[in-house]
């Protein structure tokens, strides 16, 4: 029997794995990619009688791959919070999805596993911006102001460190930084272990955040603000946590990242306002390469020709 976990590459699907291998070790193929690449599990080679883990990434955008698994006798465990379409059934299909705004997949296997690994469930929310319920499970399980703001800071950087057009971009590719968390079970020894690769993490978060301070909205109001990014790694690299941070800043706004791509096409990152978290998915559903959740969606490659017509239905999504 082999195992395979598939996930997304930022820090909700990286810290959903944690749990679950911390929870159910074995020795596993781990196929991942830039927090983007969410069309995975058609890389996923498995036999009859094998089990996949899926974590943090669209049925919406696996389900034919997860029919064929599951014709060839696969064992299939998913667990995710985005955009799922029609849901198959079968019964080597356990699902956990759940597309409310006020969850992740971090929080999902925090509940399947019963609180087993909560700290870890703690990074992931924090990373996925859901800020208020990660605090009060955070409060909830003991931990001091000082340990929250630092599962706080890590959730951001593991976050942060998904965002790429290719692996390139990113300091620590998913696949190295889920390997090397492996190793603990609280996530706080992976903050103090000067041996862990999270100072690496924190230098080019603050570096890239440094950089996006001084930009500028295209545009904005009350209701929503624009911004463009220019095609450079750092930009494509903190588009993320940026938009996070202006949410976070203006919770009756929405927020819309523009980044240029080598094509003159656009990679867009759409933050729904906190106090109204949807919206999001619908809104980028409506493109050919979009997708996402209520709150938190984008799309990998907006056409030129469609930006005007992008902002005309982001302003009246959340005017």
């Amino acid at each position: 029997m082999s195992f395979f976990d598939v996930f997304n590459g930022d820090a909700d699907g990286i810290c959903a794995l944690q749990q679950w291998r911390l929870a159910h070790p074995a020795e596993s193929t781990l196929i991942t990619g830039v927090k983007r690449d969410i069309s995975l599990l058609k890389q996923v080679e498995a036999a009859s009688g094998d089990q996949v883990a899926v974590f943090d990434i669209s049925l919406d955008k696996n389900r034919e791959a997860v029919i064929a698994l599951l014709a060839a006798g696969v064992d299939v465990i998913y667990f995710d919070h985005h955009f799922a379409g029609d849901i198959p059934e079968h019964e080597n299909f356990t699902v956990n999805i759940d597309t409310s705004a006020e969850t992740c997949t971090s929080l999902l296997v925090n509940h399947y596993l019963k609180g087993a690994f909560t700290p870890w469930a703690v990074v992931g929310a924090f990373g996925d911006n859901l800020v208020s319920n990660a605090s009060e499970i955070a409060q909830g399980i003991g931990l001091s102001v000082e340990e929250t703001a630092q599962l706080k800071l890590l959730g951001e950087c593991m976050n942060y460190n998904g965002y790429g057009a290719s692996l390139d971009d990113l300091h620590v590719t998913p696949k190295a930084l889920s390997e090397e968390v492996r190793a603990y079970e609280n996530p706080l020894d992976f903050i103090t272990d000067e041996k862990s690769c999270y100072q690496r993490l924190l230098d080019g978060y603050q570096k890239d955040l440094t950089q996006a301070a001084s930009l500028q909205p295209l545009s904005s109001d009350d209701s929503v603000a624009l911004y463009r990014l220019p095609n450079e790694a750092w930009a494509r690299r903190v588009s993320g946590v940026f938009a996070n941070q202006l949410a976070t800043e203006n919770p009756a706004r929405a927020h819309a990242m523009l980044t240029d791509k080598a094509s003159g096409n656009y990679l867009v990152s759409v933050r729904a306002p906190l106090n109204r978290k949807e919206g999001a998915d619908q809104l980028c559903l409506q493109f050919a390469t979009g997708g996402g959740r209520k709150a938190a969606a984008g799309i990998n490659d907006l056409p030129a020709d469609q930006l005007e017509h992008f902002i005309h239905k982001f302003r009246e999504a959340y005017a």
